[in-house]
This record gives C-alpha cells, sequence and structure tokens, in this order.
C-alpha cells in the first residue's frame, strides 16, 4: 500500500510563511510545520515561533544538519557565505529537509505572496517533491498577510522593528542599517559576525581584497562610519536622520534568499 502525500510548510520565523501557517490551518489539518534550525538564528525568531505553535496547536519540526556553521565553514576553506556561493542554505537548510522528506510524495507550501510573484525560491529537483503557492493562486498581497497576522493575535516578530526579515544573524542579505540594528539590539552577536569576517583565509574577491559581510566595507568600518555620523546629525548644522544616511547605502531591497527569509 502506497504511503499517504505528505502536506509540509517550511517556517522562517517571518511575517510570510507564519501568515500562510495561519491561512493554511484549517484548510489542510495534516500539515506538518518544519523549522530548518542552522544555530545562527535570533532569539527572537525562536520565542515566536514558540507562539505559533500555540497559535497552531503543532509542534514545528526542528530540522539540522548533522554538523554546525563553524564546521561547514572549515570544509569550504573559510569561504564565508555570500550571494554568490550560499554554500549554508544548502547544507544547513535544503539537504536537512531533503533527508527529513526522503523518499516520501510530499507537497511544500511556500508563502511567495501574488504581488512579488516573479520571485524564485528553493525549488526541489527531486521527483516526489512539488511546492505550490497559495497566496500566489488566491491572489494574497502584503496588506493581506498583515491582516492575517493582526487577526491572529500573533503580530510581527519583535526584530521587525529594525530588519525586514528573518534568517541568520550574520545574513549577507542584511541592510546596512540592518547591520547597525543587529549591532544595537544584540551586540555580543555583531561582534560574533564581526569576528567571521576577520578570520585568516576567507574568500578573497579578484581584487584580493578581503570578502565583507556588508557590500564595500567590513563591519568594523561601517561602524565607525556610523558613529561617525551619528556625531554629525547631532550637530546643530547638521540636517537629515541618521537611518536615511544609511539606507543610501543600503544594497537592492529586491535581493533575498527565499529559503530563509519567508
Amino acid at each position: 500500500m502506497d504511503k499517504p502525500v505528505r502536506h509540509i510548510m517550511g517556517l522562517s520565523g517571518g511575517k510570510d510563511s507564519t501568515a500562510l501557517a495561519i491561512y493554511m490551518r484549517d484548510r489542510v489539518p495534516e500539515m506538518e510545520y518544519f523549522f530548518c534550525d542552522t544555530g545562527a538564528e535570533l532569539l527572537e525568531t525562536y520565542e515566536y515561533l514558540a507562539k505559533l505553535e500555540v497559535y497552531l496547536g503543532k509542534k514545528i519540526v526542528r530540522l539540522s544538519s548533522e554538523r554546525n556553521f563553524d564546521h561547514w565553514l572549515k570544509i569550504y576553506r573559510g569561504a564565508l557565505p555570500s550571494p554568490n556561493m550560499r554554500w549554508c542554505t544548502k547544507v544547513l537548510k535544503i539537504e536537512p529537509l531533503e533527508r527529513w522528506i526522503g523518499t516520501d510524495k510530499a507537497i511544500s507550501y511556500v508563502g511567495l505572496r501574488a504581488d512579488e510573484a516573479s520571485r524564485k525560491g528553493y525549488m526541489s529537483k527531486k521527483k516526489n517533491m512539488m511546492s505550490i503557492f497559495p497566496f500566489i493562486d488566491d491572489g494574497l498581497e502584503l496588506r493581506d498577510i498583515e491582516s492575517l497576522l493582526i487577526e491572529s493575535g500573533l503580530g510581527k516578530p519583535s526584530y521587525y522593528e529594525w530588519r525586514t526579515r528573518s534568517g541568520c544573524y550574520f545574513c549577507f542579505y542584511q541592510r546596512k542599517s540592518e547591520w547597525i540594528g543587529l549591532h544595537d539590539s544584540h551586540p555580543d552577536l555583531f561582534e560574533r559576525a564581526v569576528a567571521y569576517e576577520n578570520k585568516k583565509g576567507y574568500q578573497e574577491t579578484a581584487s584580493k581584497e578581503a570578502y565583507t559581510w556588508s557590500q564595500g566595507e567590513s563591519l568594523e568600518q561601517l561602524l565607525a562610519r556610523r558613529n561617525l555620523l551619528k556625531t554629525s546629525v547631532a550637530h546643530p548644522r547638521s540636517s537629515g536622520l541618521l537611518l536615511d544616511i544609511l539606507a543610501e547605502d543600503d544594497d537592492d531591497d529586491e535581493s533575498f534568499c527565499a529559503s530563509c527569509h519567508l
């Protein structure tokens, strides 16, 4: 007798996947929820997932690699993950998920919204898995997702006060202003990210400049520039807000990893 098709949904601790869990809770009662834990998540993410478990009335399965980030960093010879080499997604998220599913037939529910239908997330190459996009199919956009979160009583994760998406504390897709937010909210994690950046043997560009988490400057340089700008903005003759100045340097907000940030 064939095993029944599994219905699965990956949760990142972000607003879109959370809203999808709310949206699908009563539509697919047999849903299995999972969270790929990299070991580098914010405390707020774990707290938010705990609240979501209460709302769903189901346990969220934690998936993780058999080895931690530091092990894989050594395997990749100290090359920090980047938009051009996202090994972190592969070994810390995709491989644990595919190991959990095995050969079972599964339908994966993905939280891409109708207003971002052109974005691409993880699409498994395994023939036993297929992805569907309920928000796109039903035409739900950002305003609908925000309404779902408010009406459920969960609201947005608290880190949205200084960050625009979920993911590892050292995610290279963060805006410069979000790196500053990490420093101000979690100075210990910011220092860990600096330590990774300062390790010898990490990736170098063609110009032999050391790779940095934040494009064009190291985290230490970014922080120093923020402090200089802060002093300048506080001067009676200066104008403009600090975050507005930093925002001018931010990377394109269209860049993100759908496997991590939904």
